[in-house]
């Protein structure tokens, strides 16, 4: 779906994370959720990018989406 959210067994037992870090979409999301603005993000997790943010945004908008049978 996007290049920046991946899922590897071997970091952080396989749950959805930012590519080449820890951070997980579900720790970002929850940030958001809470009403954390954006740039209080970016400044409490340093690798993050915008388009990182996004990313979970896209990423969580996909699996709302999805149907499930």
């Amino acid at each position: 779906m996007n290049d920046r959210v991946v899922a590897d067994i071997n970091v952080c037992g396989g749950e959805p994370c930012i590519k080449g870090t820890r951070i997980s979409v579900k720790v970002v999301l929850s940030h958001l959720a809470a009403g954390e603005r954006e740039e209080a993000i970016l400044r409490n997790f340093p690798p993050l990018t915008t388009a990182d943010i996004r990313a979970c945004l896209e990423f969580a908008s996909f699996l709302a989406a999805e149907h499930v049978a």
